[in-house]
């Protein structure tokens, strides 16, 4: 409960919680194209090739403030973006090989300008390398409202292209076949991907900004096959994992706010694959089980409607070694007894002997008629 109400009263707890529920949103949004689209190393890629052009900002300008950086990482992250469709237009290299290419050598270069900027001595240079694992707690309140309106518009910009970019996603060539300029608005995508990463290096940084695009994209696919409501669950994750890591790392000394975020979405990621009503491990064994456990009830009941075809009374009782030999090889006849009796489809009249009630025979007729 105090940390309930330090989440209110707290300014430097309450500007963290914002600013990575805000990150957690646009970034859990875009992150469902990325995820769809099979370009999870996407957001790897472009965070680290953000590395070298907040530094060339910093070397150009000597500033530190926020947005000038942010600009510098936006125009290193859409360069790297079109040296990736270059490469993959027009070479044979496939484009996780092109990821691959810029992540490691944007991000090499990010380093060797981390460090000649050290060896120049330029002044203000320090809390540079903040960028690599981010550090929420240096967030101010202008830097999250910054955040929010750049994030609003990334969001506009997604639902004023919603087909469009479900199109792409889907069937780019369909949507090439009907006028589209599919090359256009995967740039604009792409584009959109990294103004989100942009927005959240200060807070959880380079290394760690990927798992922020694609584990709650991840973890709300396990729950639903609708784009829509993906993204809706995508961005509820987001900042939920955003919100409580913020407060978590409040409770310790020495605990950064950006890994902290990263694990609380891997617990919802681990959580959603094996508890997810659509794909979840769990759920999955759960309703195999179910079916199973149906197909032998419906064998059973079967078998003692064709034997109570064979007599004038359709309630005449059947011996259990009778529907044991008829129901051989599927096992777990007497359980399979014990389950109709509770259904009220079957009545046992001695310890050996059972009979269809007329529900079960209406329950019977009902699975003859469905499977014919």
């Amino acid at each position: 409960m105090d940390l309930f109400l330090e989440l209110f009263t707290d300014y430097t707890l309450r500007t963290v919680a914002l600013g990575t529920a805000v990150l957690g949103i646009v970034s859990g949004a875009l992150g469902t194209y990325a995820v769809l689209r099979r370009q999870s190393l996407l957001g790897d890629a472009m965070s680290h090739a953000a590395l070298p052009g907040v530094v060339l900002a910093f070397i150009i300008t000597g500033s530190r403030e926020p947005l000038v950086l942010l600009i510098g990482a936006g125009i290193a992250g859409i360069i790297g973006t079109l040296f990736m469709l270059l490469i993959t237009r027009y070479t044979r290299i496939r484009e996780d090989s092109a990821l691959g290419i810029i992540l490691s050598v944007f991000f090499g270069f990010g380093l060797i300008l981390l460090q000649v900027v050290e060896r120049l001595g330029l002044p203000n240079r320090a809390g540079l390398n903040v960028f690599l694992f981010g550090q929420a707690a240096t967030l101010l309140f202008r830097d999250v409202v910054l955040m929010a309106i750049i994030s609003l518009l990334v969001i506009s910009i997604v639902i004023l292209f919603w087909k469009e970019f479900k199109l792409l996603s889907f069937d780019s060539d369909f949507g090439a076949s009907i006028g589209f300029n599919m090359v256009w608005l995967d740039i604009l995508l792409i584009s959109l991907l990294v103004v989100a990463i942009v927005i959240g290096l200060q807070a959880v940084g380079v290394v760690l900004m990927s798992a922020m695009i694609v584990a709650p994209a991840a973890a709300a696919r396990q729950w639903t096959d609708s784009l829509s409501i993906m993204m809706i669950l995508s961005a509820i994750f987001g900042a939920i994992s955003g919100i409580s890591g913020a407060i978590i790392s409040s409770t310790g000394a020495g605990l950064s706010t950006g890994p902290v975020v990263v694990l609380v979405i891997s617990t919802i990621v681990l959580f959603s694959v094996l508890f997810a009503t659509k794909r979840g491990v769990v759920w999955s064994w759960y309703s195999r089980l179910r079916r199973q456990r149906m197909l032998i009830l419906e064998s059973v009941l079967n078998n003692m409607l064709k034997l109570a075809e064979q007599h004038d009374d359709p309630t005449h009782p059947h011996a259990l070694v009778v529907l044991e030999a008829m129901n051989h090889g599927q096992g777990g006849v007497k359980n399979t007894l014990s389950e109709l009796i509770k259904r009220g489809w079957v009545v046992q009249i001695d310890p050996t002997h059972f009979s269809l009630t007329a529900a079960g025979i209406e329950e019977a007729e009902t699975f003859l008629l469905q499977n014919n």
